[in-house]
């Protein structure tokens, strides 16, 4: 298909400036409405025929990506091809540029969305690639690959997910795969059971098939490691488990096994951790080399991922011993890094997710033990999917959660008349709300002096909002007030807040600067 060489860009009077900015070397019309978001394709071609476009005038039209309907309409009564463009005029270099290498557009999905599920479909095709029999049969030939369980790992594969059921024997067997399950649909591909530091739980450790059984029976095949530092808790799972974390110089004489395990650098028995780098990986390299003269066949090391202030040192490490050893199956645990930084996990799971790729680090371990590391893996999925191209960086997905990456200029003309608001007193009513969260959904009591008289449920503000309104006459202030708090509870479900009626969601970190 030839390349389209006179593109028209259709816009409403608002965003004529930034279309004409962004749409350079295109002609662009604008409609009179004030926000393109109000046209239809059928006022489109209506005022298209009116200005005397014709079909040999254009090789292709782009109507806002914030138009409702499909652009078919406008297509069939020009004669000149028509599609959605992007939603924000500053996104329409990047949909020129993808026209140009013959990207192809939809009349019914706005382009930006469209760029997002080409970058999720070619991650899907890598994915698929790596689950080939025959791919997966010659890679696991190579010395830099290995199995977990059913799961093929290493340099020609993608990064795989650890997560760690933290105090398993505590949860029980039915909440430590509630909890698992919670892990597999965030996106982990091995379930971690942590144990309890400090005791032995050999009972809890008989019941490891169970649990694998219960995942079986809910759709989740999938390898099960075990993280113990206790000998015999260890030795208890060597036929339980598909992984063992950790071995190290103070336990590896008395659990050989041929499968795999992660070999840290300490002697637990005699605290004995190497602080300096180089220490670290030499001490670690003649552990491996023991553990292998012992009978162990597959050997994952771990030079042990430091929280700040150590965290430098111990990348140092990493990198110090995938140059000496670039044949070596790679784990790092995250989470610890993220556990003690009071900071948002999403940056951090990005910059570690982006390190490991650096190293050829091939298991991220973490867990989600705090509020606010609550998302990790989720958040660490799609990093490492970002992480599949060549750079992170404008592949129509992201992990921009609060931030953005382009400003919005989004401005109106302002009346002839502004005045200042001003808040006026309040006058109380009989009738008053309480809102909170449970089980992932609203919940708004009306109450009657200290009486509840109906309680109401739903996923959307102004579900709530109507049915409340139907009940009760409410004053347009009261509504108001309603209204907003029920934003605000909804907008902390979607980041997985907590929610406290009146009390601001975010801090006011940033409230002192001209943004």
């Amino acid at each position: 298909m030839e390349r389209p060489r006179r593109i028209l860009l259709v816009t409403g009077r608002l965003a004529e400036p930034l279309v004409r900015k962004y749409g350079e070397g295109c002609d662009v019309f604008v409609a009179p409405v004030s926000v393109a978001a109000f046209l239809t394709p059928e006022l489109i071609l209506r005022h298209l025929k009116r200005a005397g476009v014709r079909g040999e005038d254009y090789d292709l039209i782009l109507i806002p990506g914030l138009v409702r309907g499909s652009s078919r309409v406008i297509e069939e009564g020009l004669g000149i091809p028509t599609f959605k463009g992007p939603r924000n005029a500053m996104d329409i270099p990047a949909t020129l540029r993808a026209l140009k290498k013959g990207f192809k557009l939809s009349r019914e999905v706005p382009a930006d969305d469209l760029f997002s599920m080409d970058s999720l479909k070619r991650v899907e095709d890598i994915r698929n690639r790596t689950r080939n029999r025959r791919y997966i049969e010659e890679a696991l030939k190579k010395p830099w690959n290995l199995l977990i369980g059913n799961l093929p790992a290493g340099r020609d594969f993608p990064v795989r997910i650890l997560a760690e059921v933290v105090d398993a024997p505590k949860l029980g067997p039915e909440r430590t795969v509630e909890r698992a399950i919670y892990y597999l649909r965030e996106g982990a591909d091995v379930i971690d059971i942590g144990m309890v530091a400090g005791e032995t739980n050999l009972d809890f450790v008989e019941l490891i098939p169970e649990i694998r059984e219960s995942l079986r029976e809910r759709g989740f095949e999938v390898p099960l490691s075990f993280d113990s530092l206790n000998t015999s808790e260890i030795a208890a799972a060597l036929d339980h488990a598909d992984l063992f974390l950790s071995v190290d110089g103070g336990n590896v004489e008395e659990l050989v096994t041929d499968r795999p395990v992660v070999l840290i650098p300490t002697n637990q028995k005699e605290g004995y951790f190497p602080s300096k780098p180089t220490e670290r990986v030499e001490f670690l390299e003649r552990l491996k080399e023991m553990a292998l003269d012992l009978g162990y066949r597959r050997i994952i090391p771990d030079l042990i991922l430091e929280h700040v202030p150590h965290l430098a040192r111990s990348v140092v490490a990493f990198h110090t011993y995938r140059e000496r050893n670039p044949g070596d199956v790679l784990l790092a645990g995250v989470g610890n890094v993220v556990e003690l930084y009071d900071a948002d996990s999403v940056g951090m799971n990005a910059l570690l997710a982006g390190i490991g790729r650096e190293l050829s680090i091939n298991l991220l371990l973490t867990t989600e033990v705090s509020a606010k590391a609550r998302g990790s893996v989720r958040e660490l999925r799609r990093a490492i999917d970002m992480n599949l191209f060549e750079m992170p960086k404008d592949l129509g997905f992201d992990l921009l959660i609060l931030k953005e990456k382009r400003t919005a200029h989004w401005r109106f003309e302002k009346a002839g008349e502004v005045v200042e608001a001003r808040e006026k007193p309040v006058e109380l009513e009989n009738l008053y709300f309480r809102i909170w969260l449970e089980g992932g959904r609203i919940w708004v009591n009306a109450y009657r002096g200290t009486r509840a008289v109906l309680t109401v449920v739903g996923d959307d503000p102004n579900g709530i909002i109507d049915t409340i309104l139907e009940r009760f006459p409410l004053s347009p202030r009261h509504a108001f007030y309603l209204g907003r708090e029920l934003e605000r509870a909804h907008t902390a479900l979607k980041l997985g807040r907590s929610y406290v009626q009146e009390s601001p969601l975010f801090p006011d970190f940033y409230s002192h600067r001209n943004l």
